[in-house]
């Protein structure tokens, strides 16, 4: 059976630290990839705490210095031997900081693209 896909916004590998607010405990995080509606990170194995799916999170993108505040529901939960990976969809953001990320996820993709372009040319020259 194939995997569906959940994430309707197209991810962008980054790894940046989160920090995900969890009623009053606050947990680290590194991100695996990011879109304009969600996120994919993953934690040290710890117990898990929440009573429901809502949780907080505070980042920063690569390039910027705004602190962006999130609310969002975990969607997806993943558990190995040494990490705790999650699937988390964007609920609630300021129209500030929405816009901020959709930028980041369009110039990066713009950069990724202009990249991969410059190098099949070059690849025809040789």
């Amino acid at each position: 059976m194939i995997a569906q896909e959940r994430r309707q916004g197209f991810r962008i590998p980054t790894e940046i630290f989160m920090n995900q607010f969890v009623h009053d405990h606050v947990f680290r995080t590194v991100t695996t990839n990011i879109s304009e509606t969600g996120v994919y990170m993953s934690k040290t194995i710890s117990p898990i705490l929440r009573k429901n799916r809502i949780v907080g999170l505070e980042f920063e993108l690569p390039g910027t210095h705004e602190p962006i505040w999130a609310r969002a529901e975990i969607c997806y939960d993943s558990l190995d031997d040494l990490m705790h990976g999650q699937g988390v969809r964007f609920t609630g953001m300021a129209n500030q900081h929405q816009r901020l990320l959709r930028d980041y996820c369009v110039e990066t993709r713009r950069a990724r693209l202009a990249n991969l372009l410059d190098r099949i040319r070059r690849n025809r020259l040789q």
